[in-house]
Formats: structure tokens, C-alpha cells, sequence
């Protein structure tokens, strides 16, 4: 009989020495000491992350700055909540993750344009919108989790269809943002037709019914459930770094992590975590400023080191126990904003082909 999985919260760098780490070099940022804001404003950032993951960063910013951040965590609704508040929102920064979130914030009508030299130079094209309505701030690949057993080294996502991995694959919910982004960019790579044949032969593949979260799918394959299964790279960090012995430090020890590409060899998928500069920003200029140090060295080496995430900027150091385990990784150049249009789609074709029954 299976385990259930237990209550498991995200295993995050002591805050301290996060903090420390970001007050020793957030002095290497050019023009943030500099910004046009006020001498001890302030501004409002609302996020869906929780607010222990971004502290770090924002209490560096304040103490190069003298900009103190309030932090209102929106764990649901955040759209709706910004809309009703209209005009008098105090909202400066909208936080979350997921592409698709980001896009129904700009849909939504609660957003404006942020002209940032300093987000255009560090973040790339692909990675932003265009007329400045978002941005990212950090990446997470989807991966592959597999029995170390495997010999594999190079797969597709493509491959996860073939009959030879019949009752081998695990992963969660196809309903989860996580995996219909993943579906959406498929559709974006080999169109609709094709990425429903995929769909339907990784169904058939399924070691058992779609469920849980990506951690479960370390969990099962330590348990033989399944070989291989989808999750995101971030995982891999919280698992390792778990307390030794624990369950979830035994799942992320007994795991090796491949990086699929899609089947035209452009890269590995990614989703991210990122803001967008609010409709109403009583304090625009606070809050572009907070923006231009979020993807700055430093702070990006700090998204590295607290949240085991990617840096959406180049030539920054990955944490130890991502480079050991996963690597650089070469994100697919396509644009997020194409990937975010077939969400829809990508949405009724999974529950066409029936994938979390």
C-alpha cells in the first residue's frame, strides 16, 4: 500500500543568510542608490508567492534604498481583488507565477506598461511582453524525474507517447497549470492534431491516475510505481536540501533529473515566476526601481540560492545543488506569450482526451 505523502512545506534557505548575503553585494548595483524615489518612501507589492521566498530581496532593496516594502500575500483571487479595488488600490507590484496568471492580470485591465532599460538588457525577449506589461523573474524547467536505473540521457517529450513506457509514467493533474502550459507550448511546436495523439498515448502510458503534486512523482518512483514522470526543476532543490533521513530527502536522493527537449531540438520547457507593474501605482517610480534590482545580479543570485530557481538573467551562478543535479539548462526560445495563447486550447484538449480520468 502506498504512503500518503505528508504535509510538506517548501524547504527554504535560512532568511538571515539570505538576507546577509544580499546586503553584502547589493552595493555592486548600479543606479538602485540612485533611483528617483523619494528618501524613505515606500510601496506596496501584492504576491501569490509566499513572502518568506522574495524577504531577501526586498529587505536588500530597502536598506540600499530607504524604500520600505509592504508585502500583502493574495494567496487566491489576486485579480479579482485588484479590480475591485479600482483606482484606490494600493497595489505598486503584482507578483505571482505562472505565464497564463500574468497574461489574466493584463487582460483583466490591471496592469500598465514598465520602461525599464534595466529589465530589457537583463531579461531576454522571449521572457517579457512586449509593450512592457510583465516580466519574469526566475524560471523553473519542466523536467524529467526518472529511476536512476535508466540508462536514458537524451529523451523528447515527444518520446513520453511511446508504447514503450506503457504504465511507467507519473505525473500529476493534466489540469495543473504546470502541465497545460507544457501541452500549450506542445501545441505551439507540433500543432493541435499531433499533441492530441501525444496526449492520448501518454494517457495510455500512465503508471497511475494523475494526481497529487511533482514531489509524488519522486515519491513513486523511489516506490516503483512508475520510471520516469513530469516536474519541475525547483523540486529537486527543496527535496535535497530536506532534512537527512526525512521522507522527502530520501525522495529527491533516490531521482535522476534528465532535461527533455521538444522534438524540433529547441530546448527544454520553462514556466515562470514574475510581476507586472500595477494600473494604479500610487508609487510608479518606487516600484520601478524595486523591478530594475529584482534582475540584477545580485538579487537574481538570491532567487538562485533561496527558491532553487533558474535566473531568467545570463551569467548568473546556478545554487550547488541544482548545478549537480540538473545543470544549465537551455530554455525553449519560444515566446511565453505564444505558449500562454493556446492555454484554451491546450485546456479542452486534455479534458477531450479524458487524461485525469
Amino acid at each position: 500500500m502506498r504512503r500518503s505523502a505528508p504535509a510538506f512545506r517548501s524547504q527554504l534557505r535560512p532568511i538571515g543568510a539570505a538576507a546577509a548575503l544580499a546586503m553584502s553585494t547589493i552595493a555592486l548595483v548600479p543606479g538602485i542608490a540612485q533611483a528617483n524615489v523619494p528618501a524613505g518612501g515606500e510601496l506596496t507589492l501584492y504576491t501569490t508567492r509566499e513572502v518568506a521566498l522574495v524577504q531577501p530581496l526586498l529587505s536588500a532593496f530597502t536598506a540600499k534604498t530607504g524604500t520600505r516594502v509592504n508585502t500583502v500575500f493574495v494567496k487566491d483571487g489576486l485579480l479579482e481583488r485588484v479590480k475591485a479595488e479600482g483606482a484606490r488600490s494600493p497595489a505598486d507590484l503584482l507578483m505571482t507565477v505562472d505565464v497564463g496568471n500574468l497574461i489574466d492580470l493584463v487582460e483583466g485591465g490591471v496592469t500598465q506598461p514598465l520602461k525599464s532599460a534595466e529589465v530589457d538588457a537583463a531579461v531576454p525577449a522571449n521572457l517579457r511582453a512586449a509593450d512592457g506589461q510583465w516580466t519574469a523573474l526566475s524560471l523553473r524547467a519542466r523536467v524529467l524525474y526518472a529511476d536512476p536505473a535508466l540508462k536514458a540521457t537524451a529523451i523528447r517529450y515527444e518520446d513520453l507517447a511511446d508504447p514503450k513506457w506503457k504504465g511507467k509514467v507519473c505525473t500529476r493533474s493534466g489540469q495543473h497549470p504546470y502541465n497545460t502550459a507544457l501541452v500549450a507550448a506542445m501545441i505551439a511546436h507540433d500543432g493541435e492534431a499531433k499533441t492530441e495523439q501525444w496526449l492520448r498515448g501518454l494517457k495510455a502510458n500512465l503508471g497511475r491516475k494523475p494526481t497529487g503534486g511533482d514531489r509524488d512523482v519522486a515519491r513513486d518512483i523511489l516506490g516503483g510505481i512508475c520510471d520516469v514522470g513530469l516536474a519541475n526543476s525547483y523540486y529537486v532543490g527543496q527535496m535535497k536540501s530536506a532534512k537527512p533521513g526525512s521522507d522527502a530527502r530520501k525522495w529527491g536522493d533516490g531521482i535522476q533529473v534528465l532535461k527533455p527537449t521538444f522534438a524540433k531540438g529547441v530546448g527544454t520547457h520553462v514556466n515562470i515566476s514574475g510581476a507586472a507593474l500595477a494600473k494604479h501605482a500610487p508609487n510608479k517610480a518606487a516600484a520601478q526601481a524595486l523591478m530594475a534590482f529584482l534582475v540584477s545580479e545580485p538579487a537574481q543570485q538570491l532567487y538562485a540560492q533561496t527558491n532553487y530557481e533558474y535566473p531568467v538573467r545570463a551569467g548568473v551562478t546556478l545554487d550547488p545543488l541544482i548545478q549537480s543535479a540538473i545543470g544549465p539548462v537551455k530554455a525553449d526560445p519560444l515566446p511565453l506569450t505564444e505558449i500562454a495563447r493556446h492555454r484554451k486550447q491546450a485546456s479542452l484538449l486534455i479534458d477531450k482526451v479524458a487524461f485525469d480520468q
